[in-house]
């Protein structure tokens, strides 16, 4: 027995594709359109329609953008680049207001678990934009996990040779954490990338 007449049922079962989106979740968002005036629902609909129509990718950095080129690239410091997996990690680390440099955003890790090898990803890209500029360091901002540990090696491997620093970010234990409560793999590293003080 259909529980949700047809129209409902499809808006429910659009919603529940969404990341981190369950069923009861979903039926919430599609009440709440239901409740919606029609110009708040056209409102909604047309910023959905509006980012399909205008966003694309930026032609230098892969970053999300409405133009050719985005605002970062256009006025900030080429001589450092900040590599991310994705332009959600660019958004990220622009609400730090710390970094002043430029990113380059792959589209993915290598992860031959997944078929994913450094052809699949915008490394090609990323080793242009070196020959073009003269970028003073890299700074590789992929997550600290298996994939992103193996894309980090392997622009290591590639652009040390160019005469250009190559960095990491630092990973450890989190502020505001307590020791005894960290796991192993986090601690292990804290030990490994240690500083002075």
């Amino acid at each position: 027995m259909e529980i949700f007449i047809e129209s409902i049922g499809k808006l429910i079962n659009e919603f529940s594709k969404l990341p981190g989106v369950g069923k009861k979740t979903a039926q919430r968002y599609a009440y709440k359109i239901i409740d919606m005036t029609p110009s708040e629902a056209n409102a909604f609909a047309e910023a959905i329609l509006g980012v399909k129509r205008k966003v694309r990718y930026c032609k230098v950095c892969g970053n999300f953008t409405e133009e050719d080129t985005c605002g970062i690239c256009k006025t900030r410091d080429k001589s450092v680049i900040c590599v991310v997996k994705e332009p959600k990690d660019v958004a990220a680390i622009e609400k730090l207001h710390e970094f002043k440099g430029v990113y380059h955003v792959l589209h993915g890790t290598i992860d031959p678990m997944a078929g994913v090898g450094p052809n699949d990803i915008r490394i090609r890209e990323l080793l242009a934009r070196l020959q073009e500029n003269e970028v003073k360091e890299v700074i590789v901002a992929t997550n600290p996990d298996v994939s992103g540990d193996a894309t980090a090696l392997y622009l290591a491997r590639l652009i040390k040779p160019l005469g250009v620093t190559v960095t990491r970010l630092a990973h450890g234990i989190p502020i505001g954490s307590e020791i005894e409560y960290t796991d192993d793999v986090t601690l292990t590293r804290a030990f490994v990338e240690r500083n002075r003080i």
